[in-house]
């Protein structure tokens, strides 16, 4: 099976995937070592033309592979595109446009939460994947042949999976849906997030603003570590280490070492050095300077009630309208509408999830519509004025 490592091969490639109107695209990658996924190995495919391309070959140049993704003209059909649109960011300096990624469309088309490719193949197409050199190391050259089949099977068979649901959505007049998603999934913001930000993530209890302080100063500093040494979180400073950095505030290096999760000797080394500075800095911080804590409202009463109501409701409106659940409305949107009700500033109240769930859920908490248990199925009603 023949793997592009050339610049000519890729451009004659690329120049052929250009004529068609979409093109799959998948991408191998590591990156339990790095803070960067490390790209391994490219799959496209189209309408009677494949490609592999060996990103590792000395004599590659990406650029053509990221022209094709700035091309307006060519839709990038991804399955959970996510991560492949993060390398793309990451290398290329853009993001994909425009984007169909089959995993949103298949929840929009009633295929179930988070549905996998192979499954999603398999209910499409009837075909049966081997999935087994999925961990492989994609590292190592040469490449298997299983390796390889492998990987071309993840865009040949795409082709048939995208027209499947693309004429699916336009049938049943949901693209418009899809195209919400693609513009979240496509925005800057996903893939560039501020280390600033980055304390948001963890998912801590802090009693005092100065704790608070402490772990966004070296939630940050560890963000901006391992970015520019290219390791993972992890391996510049464990969650729970910042926890206990937070509680404990340790001014100097003496005190740093009785923690508990701080190696033996790591106070020592210049990343403790750094770390010391920046919780000493956070600790120098002004009082009335300090952040505030975040403040959780005592929500009203009966919004527990309201929330297992709604709940019903949701999996009532998916079942009806053939989408799953998880798409038109998370956890967080139900709890806030059933407290909130329509101020409630959710996805499941913009846009497509309004009209389909959103204002029906509003009903509900006002009142307005009730549920009753009819032929064994969940039914709605509206209530009498």
């Amino acid at each position: 099976m023949h793997v592009i490592k050339t610049q000519n091969e890729l451009e004659t490639a690329i120049a052929a995937l250009e004529k068609s109107s979409f093109v799959t695209v998948d991408t191998e990658f590591i990156r339990e070592t790095t803070y960067w996924p490390e790209l391994c190995l490219i799959q496209m495919a189209a309408p009677g033309v494949s490609a592999l391309v060996d990103p590792l070959s000395l004599d590659i140049d990406l650029a053509p592979f990221f022209a094709l993704m700035a091309n307006e003209a060519v839709t990038k059909v991804f399955h959970a595109a996510r991560q492949d649109i993060e390398i793309v960011f990451h290398l290329g300096g853009l993001l994909p446009h425009p984007v169909f990624d089959t995993q949103v469309a298949a929840m929009v088309c009633g295929f179930g939460d988070s549905v996998s490719y192979d499954q999603l193949v398999q209910r499409i197409t009837g075909a049966h994947l081997d999935k087994s050199s999925r961990f492989t190391d994609w590292r190592h050259r040469p490449l298997s042949d299983k390796q390889l089949e492998y990987a071309l099977a993840d865009v040949t068979h795409l082709i048939e999976v995208y027209q499947h649901l693309k004429a699916q959505l336009e049938r049943d007049d949901r693209a418009h849906w899809l195209n919400e998603e693609m513009e979240i999934l496509t925005s800057r913001e996903t893939y560039d997030p501020h280390p600033d930000d980055a304390w948001k993530r963890l998912k801590m209890r802090l009693r005092k603003p100065v704790e608070l302080a402490v772990v966004q100063a070296v939630a940050a500093w560890r963000e901006r570590e391992a970015r520019d040494r290219n390791v993972p979180r992890g391996r510049v400073l464990k969650d729970d280490a910042i926890y206990e950095v937070a509680q404990q505030q340790p001014h100097d290096a003496a005190a740093l070492a009785r923690l508990r999760t701080v190696p033996k000797g790591w106070e020592r080394s210049s990343t403790g050095t750094a770390l010391l500075e920046v919780v000493n800095a956070a600790l120098a911080i002004p009082k009335e300077e300090m952040p505030k804590l975040p403040r959780f409202a005592q929500a009203p009463e009966g919004t527990s009630a309201a929330a297992e109501l709604l709940k019903v409701l949701l999996r009532q409106v998916a079942e009806q309208e053939g989408v799953a659940a998880k798409v038109l409305a998370s956890g967080d949107d139900i709890d806030r509408i059933a407290a909130e009700g329509e101020a409630a500033d959710v996805p499941a109240m913009h846009g497509w999830r309004r009209e389909v769930f959103g204002d029906i859920a509003v009903k509900l908490v006002r009142g307005e519509i009730a549920l009753k248990f009819d032929r064994k199925k969940i039914a709605v009603f509206e209530t009498p004025r």
